[in-house]
């Protein structure tokens, strides 16, 4: 590897890592290094961008969707901190930054080796890359080419000035499988500067087989569009803000991977008319019953083709194949949370009031409580008890299930995944400091509800990502029933209502009295323990308590 990096750098790159451009964490994107470059506030990359008026705030007008991530990411890209960072991380930068660090390296080439990549150098590339933050930053007047001078005339140098439309933007010393395709002997190729693709001396394009091309353009074709339909149903059907926001930043990894075979090329390959597949089809493509038919076939359609363009991708290193690699397990994730977020949204509908439970003193207190619940139309009942032991919390269990059985009520079991298999129950609920999703599917398979208790507006987009089938959320107010410290509250319920639709139950200190003010969040579910079984009449406080949430609904 001929690139090392300065401390200034790299804790520029450190803070970039906790920046999100539309919700995604596939890749470390330019308008984020940016930001980082910033907030290193004395490096010569900041006082550049600062004296052309580029501050946080214009790059955060530029760019809105830019968010902090938070914890989630210090505990996510804590080993950029490593000595490795380069030849480890470099697969992880976006397209836009992997060109950047190409073009400082070339346009640097006079400067001593290795080249140890200053902020500048960085902003540098950036700003002489063609994509579009160095077009913004041009717009800005940061001018590649003087920031080149200056940069030479610190080492002493001059040197001819070169054309940002020819610099050839390849990447830093990692393997060229991971950046672009690779170019037999490089120093007969020149760069085509009306289309960006390389060239031999004589013109010929090093693209390979035609008809692999043309395989590429199809299955691109595919998969971009079935990426949109994908998108449009997460966007207007579901309305869910979280997903959408997700899948927009794969479409815009997929278009980033694809850059690397020209469109040019591309169109030349394509014969739609002579395609054998175009008068082929089935009884079942040409109907769908409904719009979660459409959905589950076009992430089919998706998934499927980006296997075919990550594997014959690979011939003459076409595509950068570990990126698309990436883009598949991202859309298996975010299928299985969009699907979670449905499977969640029906067997939770209608469901507005969680009442959680303890023990009671004996089997026929507990029994007489939960009766009065069922009957008073309560949508869940969680139990959850602290103080007695399996065997006397495997028979609340029993009782719990065999009073909900008959009815439309759902019953819960909370931390033990065990106990709720057992009791045959509906679901389990976990906190941040116990099972995980994943773990608990290990226990009670794929049909039980898992619910997660969230704080924090980062936990609850991580568990709609796990699969959780229903959120926890609070605490709103001060509780009798459970000791917090802090208390997101209503600004969390805020934050969850805008931008989430798996369901979300509000929780913490609700009652009667303070009931509005989380409804008007957004958020028209609650779940609440002492407010009910505290209540002289359980009942009635119930029933009252439902009433107020189906007057909001």
């Amino acid at each position: 590897m001929d690139i090392e990096w300065t401390a200034a750098t790299r804790r520029a790159l450190v803070e970039a890592w906790s920046w999100s451009l539309d919700g995604s964490d596939l890749f470390l994107q330019a308008p984020a290094v940016l930001l980082g470059l910033l907030l290193e506030r004395e490096c010569r990359a900041a006082i550049l961008l600062e004296s052309h008026e580029i501050n946080a705030a214009t790059i955060q007008t530029r760019w809105p969707t830019l968010l902090q991530k938070g914890s989630i990411a210090g505990a996510t890209h804590a080993p950029i901190m490593d000595e490795a960072l380069s030849e480890e991380l470099v697969p992880r930068f976006s397209p836009e930054m992997r060109a950047a660090f190409g073009i400082a390296r070339d346009w640097l080439t006079d400067l001593p080796r290795p080249l140890t990549l200053a902020t500048e150098h960085l902003l540098l590339g950036l700003a002489a890359s063609e994509q579009e933050v160095g077009c913004w930053l041009r717009q800005r007047g940061l001018n590649a080419q003087a920031l080149r001078d200056e940069i030479l005339k610190q080492y002493g140098l001059t040197t001819a000035p070169l054309d940002v439309e020819t610099a050839v933007p390849v990447s830093i010393d990692v393997p060229q499988e991971d950046i672009r395709p690779q170019v037999p002997d490089s120093k007969d190729v020149i760069p085509d500067s009306s289309t960006g693709d390389h060239r031999t001396e004589t013109g010929e394009r090093l693209l390979g087989n035609t008809n692999v091309v043309r395989l590429l353009d199809a299955s691109a074709n595919r998969a971009r569009e079935a990426l949109r339909v994908i998108e449009d149903y997460v966007r207007f059907v579901l309305d869910d803000r979280l997903l959408t926001a997700r899948l927009k930043s794969l479409r815009h990894g997929l278009t980033s991977a694809l850059a690397g075979i020209s469109m040019t090329d591309r169109l030349a390959t394509r014969d739609t008319q002579a395609d054998v597949g175009t008068t082929l089809s089935t009884a079942a493509e040409r109907i769908r019953r409904d719009s979660h038919e459409v959905l589950t076939a076009n992430f089919t359609r998706f998934q499927e083709s980006l296997r075919s363009l990550e594997e014959f991708g690979k011939i003459d290193t076409l595509l950068n194949s570990q990126v698309v690699e990436q883009l598949r397990y991202e859309a298996y994730t975010l299928h299985k949370a969009v699907h979670g977020t449905l499977e969640g949204l029906a067997r939770l509908d209608g469901a507005v009031l969680y009442v959680l439970v303890d023990g009671r003193s004996s089997v026929d207190t507990f029994e007489k409580l939960v009766s009065s619940l069922v009957e008073a139309g309560v949508s869940v009942i969680q139990l959850r008890d602290k103080t007695l032991d399996d065997r006397g919390l495997l028979e609340r269990a029993h009782r719990l299930r065999d009073l909900t059985s008959s009815s439309e009520t759902l019953f819960i079991m909370n931390d033990r995944p065990d106990l709720a298999v057992l009791a045959r129950a509906d679901g389990v609920h976990v906190g941040q400091g116990e099972l995980t999703v994943r773990q608990v599917r290990q226990i009670v398979g794929p049909r039980m509800l898992v619910g997660v208790s969230t704080h924090g507006i980062e936990q609850a987009r991580q568990a709609v990502l796990d699969g959780a089938s229903y959120l926890g959320v609070g605490p709103m107010f001060p509780s009798g029933t459970k000791a917090f410290t802090e208390f997101p509250g209503l600004a969390f319920a805020r934050c969850v209502a805008a931008e989430i639709r798996l369901p979300a139950f509000a929780i913490g200190g609700i009652e009667a009295k303070n009931v509005a003010q989380v409804i008007a969040t957004g958020i028209g579910r609650v779940a609440v323990s002492g407010a009910v079984i505290s209540a002289e009449d359980p009942a009635r406080a119930a029933r009252d308590l439902l009433d107020r949430l189906k007057v909001a609904e």
